[in-house]
Parts: C-alpha cells; sequence; structure tokens
C-alpha cells in the first residue's frame, strides 16, 4: 500500500486538498508484467496515487504519479488506475486533476505499455467537454505523457523542476538544453503557449485551487456562485485609462478586483482568463496594446495568429461549459508580417466560427478601436454578440479615417485629406454613428461599465440558442 506521508506524490495531493477529505483508490495495486524474466516489482499502487476528495468542499478526482516507484512510468495497471478514475468522474460529473512526475511508457511492458498510454487518452478524449480537466506538471512528463497536458483543459507547471516535452531539448537536431531549454516552464508558457501558469513548488498546488473555484463541475452545471459584498454599481473611474491594458480594466471590473489569468505569458497581446460579476464566473478575452506598472511593454493592437488560437481554445472551453463571454475590443486589424499571412485568416475563421456558434450568453464592450473584419472577429454583433456596448469616446468602423482619406481622396493635398479624415471620422467611424445604425447597443461612461455588463448578463440570464441539429462544424 502506498504511503501519503512520505512519498511526493502523496504529499501533493494532501496539499491539494481539503484536510482529511482524500480517499484513496487502488493503493494495493501491483504491476504484473514478468517480461524479460522480471520479477513482480515491489512498487505501492504501481507509480501513481488515485482517488477523490474536496476543494473547498466541493469533489474532484486526483491522480499523483510517483517518481520514487518504477520512476512513475506508465504500465498495464498504472493506466488502469487512472481510466477508471476517468470512468467514475464521467459517471458521477466531477473533475479531474492530474499531476505528472513521470519517466514516460514502461519500456519493460511494451506493447502493453502503449496500449496503456493509448487508454489514457480515449478516457481523456471522451470526457473533453464533459467535465473539466487540469493537469499540472511537477517532474517530467516526456514523450506520450507530453500529449496528456494538451488534451486537457488547463496546464499547470512547475517552474523550476517542471520538464515537459515530446522530444528532449538535446535530441532536437541543432539544439541543445543550455542552448533553448524546450521542455522549461519558461519556454513552454512563453513560446509555446501550452501551458496556463508557471509557479514554484507547492504554489502551483494553491493556483489549482483557485482555478477550480471558478468552474463548474460538468458541461451540465453552473459555476459556483459566491457570494459578493463588492457594490454591483461600482463605478471606476481610473477605467479609462485601461483601454491599452485591459488586463487592468477586468481587474477593476471584477468582483473585488480578482482576475485569474490564464496563459498570461503567452501572446501578451490577447488577455484570457476567468472573473466573478455578482458572485458568477465569467470567461474574458480581450485585446491589449500596452502593460502598465513596473513591467511597462506595448504592442500592436492587432490580431496574431498567437492571439486568435490562444482566445480560440478559451473560448470554446467556455462555451462547452455554460460560462458566459465578455469581450472587451480594441483592435485596428490584422497582423501583417508574411509569417501571420500563412494562417491568421485559417485562425480568424475558427475563431469567428467559435463565437458564432457559443450557445452561452456573449457581451461585447469596446474600449478603443474597432476597425475592419478584426473587429467583426472580436464578438461582434454581427457574428452573435447578444449585447454590444462602446465607451462613449471608442472608435468603430472599416477603417480609420486618415487611411479612408488616403483611399478616397487620393491625389488631393493635405489640408483636403485632413478635413476630409476628421468628416469620415465623425460620420463612419464613431462608435455614435455604429450605434446610430444598431452595431452597438448602448454607449457608456467607462467607469459605468461594471454595472452596465452585470446588467447585461443578468438580462441574458437563461438564454436559450436555437442550434441547427448537426454532428459537428468542418471549421
Amino acid at each position: 500500500m502506498s504511503n501519503l506521508t512520505t512519498s511526493s506524490a502523496g504529499r501533493r495531493i494532501l496539499s491539494l486538498l481539503d484536510g482529511n477529505s482524500f480517499v484513496e483508490i487502488g493503493a494495493s495495486v501491483q504491476a504484473r508484467s514478468t517480461d524479460f524474466n522480471a520479477k513482480p516489482e515491489e512498487a505501492p499502487g504501481d507509480g501513481v496515487v488515485t482517488g477523490y476528495g474536496t476543494i473547498e468542499g466541493r469533489l474532484v478526482y486526483v491522480y499523483s504519479q510517483d517518481a520514487d516507484q518504477l520512476g512513475g512510468s506508465v504500465g498495464e495497471m498504472h493506466a488502469k488506475k487512472i481510466v477508471g478514475l476517468y470512468e467514475l468522474a464521467r459517471k458521477t460529473g466531477y473533475p479531474v486533476i492530474g499531476l505528472l512526475d513521470s519517466t514516460g511508457m514502461r519500456l519493460t511492458e511494451s506493447t502493453d505499455a502503449l496500449a496503456a498510454v493509448g487508454s489514457i487518452y480515449k478516457a481523456m478524449s471522451e470526457c473533453s467537454g464533459v467535465i473539466p480537466q487540469i493537469t499540472a506538471v511537477f517532474g517530467n512528463a516526456g514523450g506520450g505523457m507530453a500529449v496528456l497536458t494538451e488534451l486537457s483543459d488547463f496546464v499547470l507547471m512547475e517552474e523550476k523542476n517542471g520538464k515537459l516535452f515530446v522530444n528532449s531539448p538535446n535530441a532536437v537536431e541543432g539544439n541543445y538544453e543550455e542552448k533553448k531549454d524546450t521542455a522549461s516552464a519558461a519556454y513552454k508558457a512563453q513560446e509555446a503557449g501550452v501551458v496556463d501558469v508557471t509557479a514554484e513548488g507547492d504554489e502551483v498546488l494553491t493556483k489549482i485551487r483557485e482555478l477550480v473555484s471558478f468552474l463548474p463541475d460538468n458541461c451540465e452545471d453552473e459555476a459556483y456562485l459566491e457570494e459578493t459584498d463588492d457594490d454591483l454599481n461600482r463605478a471606476s473611474a481610473d477605467l479609462a485609462g485601461c483601454a491599452g491594458d485591459t488586463a487592468q480594466a477586468l481587474v477593476r471590473i471584477a468582483d473585488n478586483g480578482e482576475f485569474f489569468e490564464t496563459k498570461a505569458q503567452f501572446a501578451k497581446h490577447m488577455v484570457t482568463g476567468f472573473i466573478r460579476l455578482n458572485g458568477s464566473t465569467v470567461g474574458v478575452f480581450a485585446n491589449r496594446s500596452e502593460i502598465l506598472g513596473e513591467k511597462a511593454d506595448k504592442f500592436k493592437n492587432v490580431l496574431t495568429v498567437k492571439g486568435i488560437k490562444k482566445a480560440l481554445k478559451f473560448v470554446k472551453f467556455c462555451d462547452a461549459f455554460n460560462i458566459p463571454i465578455l469581450s472587451l475590443t480594441n483592435v485596428s486589424g490584422f497582423c501583417n508580417c508574411e509569417c501571420a499571412e500563412k494562417d491568421i485568416a485559417t485562425a480568424a475563421a475558427q475563431l469567428t466560427a467559435a463565437l458564432a456558434t457559443a450557445s452561452v450568453p456573449k457581451v461585447n464592450v469596446i474600449v478603443g478601436e474597432a476597425y475592419g473584419s478584426a473587429a467583426v472577429v472580436m464578438n461582434s454583433k454581427a457574428i452573435g454578440a447578444d449585447y454590444v456596448y462602446a465607451w462613449q469616446n471608442a472608435k468603430v468602423g472599416a477603417i480609420d479615417g486618415k487611411h479612408a482619406a488616403e483611399i478616397l481622396c487620393d491625389g488631393a493635398d493635405a489640408s483636403v485629406k485632413s478635413q476630409k479624415a476628421a468628416e469620415y471620422d465623425a460620420l463612419q467611424g464613431s462608435s455614435l454613428s455604429a450605434a446610430a445604425r444598431g452595431y452597438v447597443d448602448t454607449l457608456i461612461d467607462p467607469a459605468d461599465t461594471r454595472k452596465y455588463v452585470i446588467g447585461a448578463f443578468e438580462m441574458l440570464y437563461g438564454k436559450d440558442s436555437m442550434i441547427p441539429d448537426k454532428k459537428h462544424g468542418t471549421i
């Protein structure tokens, strides 16, 4: 039997869950391979601790790989325990949390190990969109284990000891770990964008608990409603100054300033995460053109392939789990570099389709610029937003006045172009002109954004979208 208090795998579970809530399943399971004349090795739980417990009183299933037992490698019985946990989770409708620390497939079990890993893939795929799946990497998660993270909804990683890779850095042609550690938490969070949160040690477990608090138990439940003492009508006088740094805007809009940001280190010009409004979880995505504060930075307010893909996965998760969506729009167009040109139309089409077919309540607030087809992609009324607000000084149109004048008044002198640009902005490029045509529902003072979006979501509560009956889209 496993000893929860002495193994790193057991201690992680006990630190993650509420005190005295963990119930272990399959503690007596042992490996049974006898190939290579190998005698069954004494390995408590076959290198993985599985069971269930609670986080803030809410049930979750959890497994934790034990690198001290057979390297935490995945063999037949190891996988059988994890798959059994998924079967229970699917039947009962509660999240699964996996804590990875494994050398990979157990080579002494060969094809049995291959089938074992595949059985985990299948279980996770079948549960995708049914129950939330969270994976955290504490040690090695290499080869087939890396696929588990991408089958999950959210991935967290220990900053110092976590290693996530399909091919280790030294096995990548022309690369080596000292040159570029492609398995490190920093690389996976900043460059690859597959990790949502990085933290040191047990702080990873704290972040998991925080994330779980925002999520529903399954696709048929609503996210946990938390009572709040924050004033629903609270104004934020400095909100207008956050049109560029929408992460700061979301902090000011959210109940008690609580914002759980996902993939914060990746594609920083697109913000995704969760807030609460009047106690209810809302998924948010927003354009960002600057970072305020000590780590000040600036970006072009354009849609990029990375930013769109970041928003896409998040939007699909929210729709699958009945989480309302709020977007903050401040975009002037698409990224126009050669690299982006290869994939940006495809990425934009996918995000457009995800928003257009999402059945959850969708609210958009235009906080800065909303120009061209990039603005259409950002949860516009044209593709299905239920309600659209715009700050009174926002700019909305096909193109800004300066560029319109260059096209419409080609050959005219600068004074004529300047005059025509001002006229175009007034007639075709303001939030007022968009509201006059019904593309914006209400013009608002930035300071009052919180009360307006809360009101919109309360009005949309119980929304029933008539989605055509089909197997699935092809976009």
